[in-house]
């Protein structure tokens, strides 16, 4: 399965999260630490879901960018 992550960079660090599993989020100091530690926080995120009984949610979110003009 693949997931959205929306990444937003902060005036120190990067933070991630997953619309489709509400909590999962992350944050790394660069791009690619956050990005490797939300794709852990993700298999955390689901195993536990697992092992609660819950349904893993399928994927539904989408991103696009929008070019503007201004």
């Amino acid at each position: 399965m693949k997931y959205l992550v929306i990444i937003e960079q902060g005036p120190s660090s990067y933070g991630a999260y997953v619309p489709d599993l509400p909590g999962c989020v992350a944050v790394g100091e660069s791009r690619a630490e956050v990005m490797d530690l939300i794709h852990e926080a993700i298999e955390f995120h689901l195993e536990g879901m697992k092992e609660e009984g819950q349904s893993i949610p399928l994927p539904h979110s989408y991103g696009e960018l929008v070019e503007i003009h201004a």
